[in-house]
């Protein structure tokens, strides 16, 4: 056993000696790993043999103790301390320091891993795989199962370190980014970003996480039940900080120069354009984007002219490598830049995401934030850039880790100057979504439908949450809300009924919503809907004529066509009300009205034929409409352009036959 001593709060502290190691994963592991590079650990220190418990930070803050047993975790003395945010470990050190008169901190991303390892180059201390003894219930649940968390109970490393495998992640000193090639010496992170590094993985995840050489992270206010710390003593090392990465391809040469969307269309003139793919990720990616599923879009136009448009990269939808994409469709360009990553915490789910520009020249992006794996856990992420999507500030709105933060986009602003946000209120396909409501400019929100019962969408006629998930939300002149969304479509007994898709009304700006049958049919998944307020005044409805569940027998939906016959649509159709959503007679396939051809609509889509009567058969739909008053319509992989004209030009008859 190394030297060690006790230190004024009972803390056993080890001496860890100066030495090297390879840091990283040279194969396997994640991209994020790599390079693996060469790491001389200059001075020895000390680091706490296992991670700050409950009663060794309550001594720091008491108030602390309220939150003993939350998810029904760490209630004891000697469990590991959780729900602490990067900034509080960072103000426990501090407390320690003066209290002990020595330098106490978190450690660095190299000492955590130079002290996990103790020498080993395997995934685990332990060899290439983890013993049973260090299992504490590691696979996803959709709820945290409860576990003890007391520290010390597993064997130690070869330096007398305990739970550095598991138990809660750690906190570590470095903002998070990229690896660098070569040999460093006491490497302390980059000089700025936007998370920082947590280590060693946690109960109620899988094991991959728990490797030596695996990466986490997350915004520094964050905090949950997965995360804790542990400290080191002794100087932080005089190495100078990694500059910050070359900005991903979204923030390069991004023209500042305002633009004054010219009219060069005749906007009384019908027009269409595209449909053009904007997710250009090469073949066979596996990190940091993914080429095997891109789904979940926002889309907002640039003060400087530009488009810009988010979406979700992954292997799976519950998976933690979920990345958030752009591109930038830049000004007088025909082609869509290659995807970048817009926003990414390490080994953190990111589902949900929207884009909304303030009409002032701020552009907000929303997002959700887990605490690990699906999407049933999100906090909920603002973030705001004045220089047309180049920089981004960032803060958590709601910081609880809980449904009703699964963002949606469709971000709009109220008459009374609110901003409004809807998020899916549960993780399945039925439950309804919820709105977050800001009525000063962003810097204060609420749930207005927080508090009320869960509806009983079929026996009930209100309740304090949209009907369906995934809505789209907009306000009519008099005041009330109005929203359509997919499922919870069993209104009542009337067979009719159950297959519309629903309507909420709200007159109190979300805290309650009464609910009926709306002239439109049902979707369901891989289907998203839009709906929005133009510049013009109508009120736009965008969605799909067949649920995802009825493509092999599709009816469609009747439309009367130019020559005044009657026929049937099949696809993703537009539909206009000027009459606050109470009547929608006018109604249209999104299509060129083009003879047939095959597109690629990615996604859960994939393969379509587009022609007279069939369009994207599913899909999930976002808009805006830029200062020109063109309608930006994407789906999970294309965009189509068109205007209030088109919309209302009725469609042509089918072709003759010859």
């Amino acid at each position: 056993m190394r030297e060690s001593f006790m230190n004024s709060i009972g803390m056993q502290l080890v001496r860890i000696e100066a030495g090297s190691f390879l840091m990283g994963s040279p194969e396997g592991g994640d991209f994020d790993e790599r390079p693996a590079h060469r790491v001389a650990i200059g001075e020895p220190f000390y680091m706490s043999a296992t991670e700050v418990t409950n009663a060794q930070y309550e001594q720091f803050d008491p108030r602390h103790e309220t939150l003993r047993g939350k998810r029904d975790l760490s209630r004891e003395d000697d469990e590991a301390v959780i729900f602490v945010s990067w900034n509080e470990a960072a103000a426990f050190c501090k407390w320690l320091s003066e209290k002990e008169g020595k330098p106490y901190r978190l450690p660095t991303e190299a000492e955590w891993e130079y002290a996990c390892r103790a020498g080993a180059s395997t995934p685990y201390h332990t060899g290439e795989t983890l013993p049973e003894a260090f299992h504490k219930h590691q696979r996803f649940e959709w709820r945290p199962q409860p576990v003890s968390l007391a520290v010390g109970k597993t064997p130690p490393n070869a330096w007398g370190l305990y739970d550095l495998h598991g138990n809660v992640e750690e906190w570590c000193h470095d903002w998070y980014g990229p690896y660098e090639a070569g040999d460093q010496t006491d490497p302390v992170g980059r000089a700025e970003g936007v998370f920082k590094v947590t280590r060693g993985g946690s109960h109620n995840t899988g094991l991959t996480h728990l490797r030596s050489a695996n990466r986490l992270g997350t915004l520094p206010e964050d905090k949950h039940w997965l995360i804790g710390f542990r400290v080191v003593q002794g100087d932080l090392p005089r190495s100078k900080p990694l500059p910050k990465p070359e900005p991903p391809l979204w923030a390069r040469d991004v023209d500042q120069t305002p633009y004054d969307w010219p009219r060069k269309r005749d906007m009384s003139k019908p027009y269409f354009a595209g449909p053009r793919r904007f997710v250009h990720i090469p073949p066979d990616s596996n990190g940091p984007l993914f080429s095997k599923h891109n789904h979940c879009p926002s889309i907002a136009a640039c003060p400087n002219g530009d488009l810009l448009a988010v979406w979700f990269s992954t292997n799976s939808e519950g998976g933690r490598e979920m990345a958030i994409a752009a591109s930038r469709l830049r000004r007088g360009a025909s082609e869509w830049d290659p995807a970048s990553v817009f926003f990414k915490a390490p080994d953190r789910n990111m589902t949900g995401s929207s884009l909304w520009r303030d009409g002032k020249g701020t552009l907000f992006h929303f997002n959700g934030l887990e605490a690990g794996d699906g999407w049933a856990n999100l906090a909920l992420v603002m973030r705001t850039s004045a220089d047309n999507g180049v920089t981004w500030k960032t803060r958590l709105i709601d910081a609880e880790h809980q449904p009703r933060n699964q963002v949606v986009s469709g971000t709009f602003q109220t008459k009374e100057g609110y901003i409004v946000q809807p998020c899916d209120a549960v993780h399945g396909g039925n439950g309804g979504t919820a709105v977050h409501i800001s009525c000063d400019g962003g810097k204060t929100w609420t749930d207005p439908g927080a508090g009320a019962p869960k509806p009983n969408f079929a026996a009930d006629p209100s309740g304090g949450t949209i009907a369906g998930i995934h809505a789209g939300v907009a306000q009519r002149k008099d005041g009330r809300l109005l929203a359509f969304g997919r499922g919870d479509n069993r209104l009542g007994s009337d067979d009719n009924i159950n297959e519309r898709m629903p309507k909420s009304v709200s007159s109190d700006m979300g805290k309650t919503w009464t609910y009926s049958a709306s002239a439109f049919p049902p979707i369901d998944g891989g289907q998203r809907l839009v709906l929005m307020r133009l510049r013009e005044g109508p009120l736009l409805f965008v969605s799909f004529t067949d649920s995802s569940r009825d493509l092999k027998n599709p009816r469609g939906i009747a439309i009367q066509d130019a020559s005044g016959k009657e026929r049937r649509i099949h696809g993703l159709f537009a539909a206009l009300s000027m009459d606050e959503g109470d009547t929608w007679p006018i109604k249209r396939l999104v299509t060129d009205d083009g003879p047939g051809r095959e597109l690629d609509g990615g996604a859960w889509t994939g393969a379509f034929t587009m022609d007279h009567s069939h369009a994207e058969p599913k899909g999930y739909l976002a808009a805006t409409q830029s200062p020109d008053n063109v309608i930006h319509l994407i789906s999970s992989a294309l965009h189509y352009e068109f205007n209030l004209a088109w919309l209302k030009t009725p469609m042509p008859p089918l072709p003759r036959r010859d």
